[in-house]
């Protein structure tokens, strides 16, 4: 009798365990509302910028919200500076480092400081959490020249 109550009480933690922690990283991402679309809506691949520059966030048919918000349909901007994500990406929450810039404000530009030289930028649209919808949202990798 007191092992089945051992054994009961072990699958309830396992249950509870899996149950509070959330879905894992295989069912994070949700698929991007149809015609859905995010763009430079200021820069175009081959510009040349002069430092500060400011860069702005477009986007179609979803709401660019706050971080922490997870309703279908909505999230926020992501600038990718000389990075892109791939596949092994997906499901998971996009890094917040010097190159994966996060924009959980809702901000949809940002004034940009960078040294003289050539840079791939994109933007990648995620979900409350970061995590990018699958198939990942995301702008055209465009080449900017920095003088």
């Amino acid at each position: 009798m007191r092992l089945s109550a051992i054994a009961a009480a072990f699958a309830a933690v396992i249950f509870l365990t899996g149950t509070l922690m959330g879905p894992g990283p295989a069912d994070a991402s949700q698929p991007p509302p149809p015609g859905a679309r995010v763009f430079f809506a200021n820069l175009k691949d081959g510009d040349t910028v002069k430092s500060p520059f400011v860069v702005q966030f477009g986007a179609e048919g979803v709401k660019v919200v706050k971080a922490g918000i997870t309703l279908p349909g909505t999230g926020h901007h992501h600038l990718l500076i000389d990075r892109e994500l791939t596949d092994d990406d997906k499901g998971f929450s996009i890094p917040a480092d010097d190159n994966h810039l996060h924009f959980g404000g809702a901000q949809t530009e940002v004034e940009l400081s960078l040294p003289p030289g050539q840079y791939t930028l994109q933007l990648v649209f995620g979900d409350g959490d970061h995590v990018p919808y699958d198939p990942m949202l995301t702008s055209e990798r465009i080449t900017i020249t920095v003088e």
